[in-house]
């Protein structure tokens, strides 16, 4: 046996992202049971943004949080006392937060909205456990990860085009999604390819309704279709389908997609997308991509509570591809974490897309496998409860792996 190197003492740096993390790592000390939880939320940490407030209420926050032992970032019309709006960066512990939000409860200026925000937010980012309702169907999401097969039944999309317009191809297709692990199947009628150009309701319809209802006379398979168009969604959620995957947000039609969804309490997956499908990477621009997309989700979750969808019926997707370059793609996936604070289970869908071609020397769509796989990998440690992917048996083996990893 080896004796120990004289005066050896092992220090390490520890993980701590969340109050579980940091819960078990003090437990591990032997402290005190009943002091683990007041001692997890001085352990873990968060920066907290907040856009546009009044500069007075931005000074209160700067003073009360550097009271609290924590910081504040603030611009420099604050401290000269202008008057105006800034945004705050406000950084601390989860303890250091809550007893800021409770402070600023009781100041003017609007800080009583503020804190509510705040705390909304917080807890918002630290869901894992979500229920997402469609038509009848009730399902529980954040304990694995969930995959969406991708079924095209068109002649021109970007990956598989022509190779599922059959019915019959395309329903044996779905099936074998299925038996491969795929928990949704999403069929879609029209191609969204950048620079696609848009075909009519009746035609959509004409290539979507056959394939989805016998998918759902065979099976309880949960269906859901890609259409931004409110008349393809009522007939295809009358074939059976039960989830609306509208690229645009329920922004087409003046919210008649909105209406649609409502009357058959059907989920919804709200999208992003910068421009149109054939305007979209043409110089697409973001002050913040995250944070922009952020808003946009937040303000069209909004309208969607507005019309009478619930909140249990949204997932949202920040839109891979959809009015992004290359660099705007990989830091959606790099923070994809900051979009839990829209409290709703997130879809990604990257799959054999073109950034990912760029990254691999120019590979074309039917040779990006391997890749689609590595940034479904990304997006489920960074918070994703959805991959909607083309490759599903290979997908779902390496989500399974990734899953024992992060399970704790």
């Amino acid at each position: 046996m080896a004796c120990p190197a004289k005066n050896f003492m092992n220090v390490r740096v520890a993980q701590v992202s969340t109050v579980k993390d940091a819960a078990r790592l003090i437990s591990a000390t032997g402290a005190d049971p009943c002091s683990v939880a007041a001692m997890a939320s001085k352990a873990v940490a968060r920066a907290v943004y907040i856009e546009s407030i009044d500069n007075r209420a931005a000074n209160i926050i700067k003073q009360e949080m550097l009271s609290l032992g924590g910081e504040a970032a603030v611009s420099k019309d604050v401290s000269v006392f202008k008057k105006a709006v800034s945004d705050v960066a406000v950084f601390g512990t989860l303890r250091q937060l809550g007893l800021l939000t409770d402070k600023l409860s009781r100041q003017p200026f609007g800080l009583k909205l503020t804190a509510a925000a705040v705390v909304r937010t917080l807890c918002n980012y630290e869901s894992v456990n979500f229920s997402f309702c469609c038509g009848s169907r009730k399902l529980a999401m954040g304990s694995r990860p969930l995959v969406m097969g991708i079924l095209n039944v068109t002649p021109d999309s970007f990956s598989d085009g022509g190779k599922f317009d059959d019915p019959k191809r395309a329903v044996e297709h779905a099936f074998s999604m299925l038996e491969q692990g795929a928990d949704f199947i999403d069929v879609g009628g029209e191609s969204t390819r950048p620079g696609a150009r848009p075909v009519s309701p009746k035609e959509e319809i004409r290539r979507i309704v056959p394939v989805i209802s016998a998918i759902t006379r065979r099976a309880k398979a949960l269906v859901s279709v890609d259409t931004y168009k409110p008349d393809v969604a009522r007939a295809a959620l009358d074939a059976g389908a039960c989830i609306v995957n509208d690229i645009t947000g329920l922004r087409h039609g003046n919210g008649a997609m909105a209406r649609v969804v409502n009357r058959y309490k059907a989920g919804t997956i709200i999208m992003h997308m910068q421009g149109t499908p054939r305007t979209m990477q043409k110089s697409p621009h973001y002050r913040d991509v995250a944070g922009d997309i952020i808003k946009f989700l937040n303000e069209r979750i909004a309208f969607a509570g507005q019309n009478g969808i619930g909140a249990e019926q949204i997932l949202v997707d920040p839109g891979i591809g959809f009015g992004k370059t290359l660099e705007h793609n990989c830091a959606i996936l790099r923070r994809l974490a900051e979009f839990k604070v829209t409290g709703r289970p997130i879809v990604v869908g990257a799959s054999r897309k073109s950034f990912l071609g760029a990254i691999l020397a120019g590979a074309p769509a039917d040779k990006r496998r391997d890749g689609s796989i590595a940034s479904a990998l990304a997006a489920y440690a960074g918070g994703a409860c959805v991959l909607r992917v083309h490759d599903v048996k290979e997908t779902v083996q390496a989500l399974a792996v990734a899953a024992a990893i992060y399970a704790h």
